[in-house]
């Protein structure tokens, strides 16, 4: 009988999932591959929004975890987590044995990744590489594409720019993103229909949303850091002077998240808030059918660019 190959996926962040999911699906479906799904950093961490459950609820085994993060939510904090979990996941692919890892995006997590499986020689895929993004994230993305393989990447110019870093041209596909899948579903049957407060409980009041509401999801800006608490109190105070209904979501784990959080909680504690309800996460789906079904999103997630630009929000 034939061995399978396997492949091994590598997710960082709540985010990360929705960008690799329906390509896992189609692993997981194939007569020849095997997936191996490794989860590690703020992906398994309740504070940022854990995506077990909703790997579990896709039927989707977890082969190993890898808890990396050095607490701190500062750009040592994000170093370190990133030594860390290259010594981790070297242990990982050791003992898992994958014969190519695939790794998504430009978190410094990624970068963990890229580096541990090209060390050990394993044939590394990159998904979303040549993107323009700014700070440490544009650096980490375009440092993952030197180190990997084969790139798919998700627009024309992202593989003309893959190519001009010096990338085989052979070796770089055109596939668009894997979260474009979803949002075409979505799109085909975006209706809102489950309730978010009472399926995802989060913080907050109850808010009437029959006559619309808007999506808030505000990370800090790593090179911007110590500004953080600055920024989120401007957007805090313009979506509750506002009065409008509004659903938000909690930061990432990046530098100055810390002091964000502790902005939203101290503000919640200080304000009558009716019409403000706070989420952790959700799963890919009911994350994007809440946005198709908003007035807007506000905020500097890379969801507003991309997957928002297909739904037409």
């Amino acid at each position: 009988m034939k061995e399978k190959r396997k492949i091994c996926v590598v997710i960082t962040a709540r985010a990360s999932y929705s960008r690799i999911k329906s390509a896992m699906v189609a692993i997981e479906n194939h007569s020849d591959l095997c997936l191996q799904v490794v989860i590690t950093a703020s992906a398994l961490l309740d504070k940022y929004g854990s995506i077990e459950q909703y790997l579990k609820n896709d039927n989707i085994n977890v082969t190993s975890k890898v808890y990396m993060v050095i607490e701190g939510e500062n750009l040592a904090s994000m170093a370190k987590t990133t030594g860390t979990g290259i010594n981790e996941l070297a242990s990982i692919f050791d003992n898992i044995k994958p014969d190519v890892v695939v790794t998504v995006a430009d978190r410094y997590e990624t970068i963990s990744t890229a580096i541990a499986a090209s060390f050990m020689q394993i044939p590394l895929v990159h998904i979303q590489g040549g993107e323009v993004t700014g700070n440490i994230d544009e650096k980490v993305r375009h440092a993952v594409t030197k180190l990997a393989d084969f790139h798919f990447v998700s627009t024309k110019l992202a593989k003309s720019r893959v190519i001009k870093l010096g990338e085989d041209s052979s070796r770089v596909f055109l596939t668009g993103c894997p979260s474009i899948d979803i949002a075409e579903h979505i799109v085909q049957n975006g209706s809102l229909d489950f309730d978010p407060i009472s399926k995802y409980g989060g913080v907050g009041p109850g808010i009437d949303i029959n006559n619309g509401y808007i999506v808030v999801l505000q990370h800090p800006v790593t090179d911007e850091y110590e500004l953080a608490g600055d920024q989120i109190s401007k957007t805090l105070s313009a979506i509750y002077d506002s009065g409008y209904p509004c659903f938000w979501f909690w930061p990432n784990i990046d530098a100055g998240s810390n002091t964000l959080s502790n902005v939203i909680r101290a503000f919640r504690e200080e304000n009558d808030i009716k019409n403000i309800h706070f989420f952790k996460s959700m799963s890919p789906e009911d994350f994007l059918k809440l946005i198709h079904n908003s007035k807007m999103i506000v905020g500097n997630s890379s969801v507003a660019i991309r997957e928002c630009s297909y739904l037409g929000v």
